[in-house]
């Protein structure tokens, strides 16, 4: 039997912007299509001046006593301020939280791999739980987890911050790092290649002719 669609029954939002016919108060202030303040006059007189250029009566402030109305295009200003939050979205970092966990009884080699985990996720700018799992009679030495921690944002400490220090909730110990500000601008990686690349040779040896 074929499963039944299921639909979206919300309605899609409405615009609520008053303008043109729809501005029924008696009065507005109205600013030009120049963004030069016009003054108080009636709406009829406003939007007459609107028509006459082709363009519409926007309320703009309704709250303002009388409310103040722009005189503009706005199925453009629509497409402007549709385009405007399409891009702040996109600029908007998504920040990610990841986990990596530990035992307090950690090999050195397996150390480094979760160190690796880290530092990539750090490295892509997400936040990273690191959590430390204790077992049995492993939490009487809650000391043995805080050296691990300490160890890992020690060794991050150029990648990373420490947002949230190691903290016991129960069984587990958590500690949350955050990118650092170097990391988020993207000036570790400059500050890394600056320092790699070679170096020209001072030639301060003497030359033939002045030794001669």
């Amino acid at each position: 039997m074929p499963v039944p669609r299921r639909f979206d029954r919300r309605l899609p939002e409405r615009d609520t912007t008053r303008i043109n016919d729809r501005i029924r108060v008696p009065e507005v202030r109205l600013i030009d299509e120049t963004g030069q303040q016009v003054g108080v006059m009636k709406t009829e007189e406003a939007l007459r001046y609107a028509q006459q250029r082709d363009l519409d009566l926007v309320e703009v402030a309704p709250e303002a006593r009388p409310p103040v109305c722009r005189v503009l295009d706005y199925s453009k200003y629509k497409y402007e301020q549709a385009q405007k939050q399409k891009a702040a979205r996109k600029h908007q970092q998504q920040i990610n939280v990841r986990e990596i966990k530990f035992r307090p009884k950690i090999a050195e080699h397996d150390y480094a791999t979760k160190k690796g985990h880290v530092e990539r996720f750090l490295r892509h700018k997400d936040k990273v739980k690191v959590t430390i799992m204790f077992r049995g009679r492993e939490v009487t030495h809650p000391e043995r987890g805080v050296m691990i921690l300490d160890r890992l944002a020690d060794d991050l400490g150029d990648l990373a911050v420490v947002e949230q220090r190691p903290i016991q909730d129960g069984r587990n110990m958590t500690m949350m790092l955050g990118p650092s500000k170097a990391v988020l601008a993207g000036t570790l990686e400059q500050a890394a290649a600056s320092a790699e690349a070679p170096q020209e040779p001072e030639n301060n040896a003497p030359h033939a002719d002045d030794a001669a």
